[in-house]
């Protein structure tokens, strides 16, 4: 996950006193053929939409780490086939005219090889209501197989029963009331939303939020989100988005 500001962009990646230009790529990254979900967070800067915060899985496929990453533009890695349409999208979702989308984008990897993905972009609303920054989950579609298919392999021992397997769950599990406060965190709702329609009052929400910040040992709404994306909380192609009932307490 990475986070990014809204206004126009510059290949650069931004520091405090300086805007070098952009190293070159490491070129030991392989990039996975397999379908992949990453996440970023972005947030607001002068001049670009500058990533602030990244899971691994969001900078390997461009050759770099999830440290190396922060500070890039997400402008200068990622482009639509039509000339400033991410921008466009960005401004819309930073006025709140919309508060997602979803493209179509091509990177270069660390060999400088072109890869194609699909990113979808969420508006994150801070206290005041205004929007805070973003998550960005990039989704990398799984390759064909070249060639003839292969024959089919023999078939495989039968698995010991379900219930006999351990289930890993990553994230936390929340209370129902929590699950709902994310769910609208998510959505990009603003404390004031959230409390008028959890019935809860301002300082309820802020205190719920509060307590998932150091849960998911995040900074700001925006990071808590990409967190709870990258561990799988939400169910994934889902719309308002939803936490899936596992990680729910009963």
């Amino acid at each position: 996950m990475a986070t990014t500001s809204f206004p126009d962009a510059s290949p650069r990646k931004h520091h405090r006193d300086a805007q070098p230009a952009l190293p070159a790529l490491r070129r030991d990254a392989p990039r996975s053929a397999s379908a992949s979900r990453a996440v970023c967070t972005v947030r607001s800067f002068p001049d670009n939409l500058v990533i602030t915060s990244a899971e691994p899985e969001f900078a390997r496929p461009f050759g770099l780490s999830s440290g190396e990453i922060c500070g890039y533009g997400l402008l200068d890695l990622l482009h639509s086939a039509v000339p400033d349409r991410l921008r466009e999208q960005f401004v819309a979702l930073s006025s709140g005219r919309q508060p997602r989308f979803t493209e179509k984008v091509t990177g270069k990897d660390g060999t400088g090889v072109d890869f194609h993905a699909d990113m979808t972009a969420i508006a994150v609303r801070g206290l005041a209501g205004g929007t805070s920054g973003a998550v960005v989950l990039l989704h990398h579609p799984a390759a064909a197989a070249p060639g003839p298919a292969a024959p089919a392999p023999a078939p495989a021992p039968m698995a010991p029963p379900p219930a006999t397997r351990p289930v890993a769950h990553e994230g936390p599990l929340l209370s129902a009331l929590d699950a709902q406060v994310l769910e609208g965190v998510a959505r990009g709702e603003s404390t004031v939303q959230l409390a008028s329609r959890l019935y809860l009052s301002r300082q309820g929400i802020e205190y719920r939020i509060g307590q998932m910040l150091r849960r998911f040992d995040t900074p700001n709404r925006p990071a808590l989100v990409s967190r709870a994306h990258a561990l799988g909380m939400f169910a994934a192609g889902q719309w308002p988005p939803r936490v899936l009932p596992e990680r729910v307490k009963p």
